[in-house]
């Protein structure tokens, strides 16, 4: 009979602190962003894809996508795509 409590339990403190010093260390870059001496266009991607990147790192660990089925990633990636078509569509308005 093999039931939930007949496995071991994996302890993820190790994979836990890694990604918390990882958003650590993307919310100091975060910081830093907005002195620099870049374009405003520069400055707003760079904080977007660093919010993304730290929005998927919590999606992927903390929230646990990474051990769901690939049903539930594609489920969780829908609204990345309607973000894709937002940035499209206000891009293509900038740029007429």
């Amino acid at each position: 009979m093999s039931d939930a409590s007949s496995h071991p339990h994996k302890s993820h403190k190790a994979e836990y602190f890694i990604i918390f010093l990882l958003l650590t260390i993307l919310t100091v870059v975060e910081l830093f962003v907005p002195g620099m001496s870049i374009s405003q266009f520069a400055k707003g991607s760079a904080l977007t894809v660093l919010a993304l990147g730290k929005a998927g790192l919590v999606g992927w660990f903390y929230m646990h996508l990474k051990e769901e089925t690939r049903w539930l990633k594609f489920i969780a990636l829908i609204p990345v795509s309607a973000f894709i078509y937002a940035a499209v569509v206000v891009l293509e308005s900038l740029y007429r």
